[in-house]
């Protein structure tokens, strides 16, 4: 998969980090408040020579790694998991014909954008229906990850985020899709990869901003302003695998590859 067909999947991330906000915005804050206790700073030997740095200064940088940390866990298990659909996916190509189950997939993956785009818009609410699955799981998680709470070290935020990378979510599903007929294990976390490094601006600033960005995500315009376009991601997707719409440079705006193609 090719970097310029990688950019509308990264574009949804970006738009779509609205809904992250919504999904995993309280859990991100928790975890980002329950860093624990500031570590005392090693000493130095020759402390009249070293700029002390203000305590404030070293716990805001101490958080900024932790969510770093944390964000890297969430995208590695994005990655992770778009290489195995695209390496099942692309096994199964290889050993027989899945065309029509391609088209299927196409199809699904830009429907689930379009209800992605009415949910920022706040128009439809049918993803909350699938993801009411992932806050019963995170009831069902949560006593198992109590070792790694407070989110004190870059370890434990680590694998806090690759827990949560797992949980259902209606936006990574559509990608998803994706990247499971992405071709190979490779493009499939390639387009995974994309996704979730779209996700970061937002989801880095909820845990340093925490409800000042929620009241930013929560506004009308920005949220419709977000909608339309991911839902003009999904319709133009639906437009050219109904074939309406000529292959050719609006490839570049559609997340699912050419039918037909890789």
């Amino acid at each position: 998969m090719t970097a310029v067909a990688l950019i509308p999947i990264f574009m949804l991330g970006l738009l779509g980090s609205l809904h992250c906000i919504g999904m995993c915005g309280g859990i991100v804050s928790a975890f980002s408040a329950a860093t624990g206790p500031a570590k005392p700073r090693p000493t130095r030997p020759f402390p009249a020579v070293v700029v002390t740095i203000p305590t404030v200064r070293y716990q805001a940088l101490t958080a900024a790694t932790h969510v770093l940390a944390y964000n890297a866990g969430r995208i590695g298990s994005y990655a992770v998991a778009g290489a195995i659909v695209g390496g099942l996916a692309g096994g199964v190509h290889s050993l027989t014909n899945i065309s029509a189950i391609q088209v299927a997939g196409y199809w699904l993956a830009n429907l689930m954008l379009v209800a992605l785009g009415l949910y920022l818009m706040d128009a439809w609410h049918g993803l909350t229906r699938l993801e009411a699955w992932g806050q019963i799981l995170w009831s069902r998680l949560r006593p198992l990850i109590q070792p790694l709470l407070p989110m004190d070290s870059m370890g434990k935020a680590f694998a806090l985020g690759g827990i949560w990378g797992w949980l259902p979510c209606g936006m990574v599903y559509s990608v998803l899709l994706t990247a499971m007929f992405s071709g190979s294990a490779l493009s499939g976390a390639s387009v995974m990869l994309a996704f979730g490094l779209g996700t970061l601006p937002a989801l880095l600033g909820l845990g340093m901003l925490g409800s000042r960005l929620c009241v930013l995500a929560q506004q009308r315009s920005v949220r419709i302003a977000c909608g339309l376009i991911v839902l003009a991601f999904g319709v133009l997707g639906l437009l050219r695998a109904s074939g309406m719409v000529a292959n050719g440079w609006l490839d570049i705006l559609c997340l699912t590859p050419q039918i037909g193609g890789h």
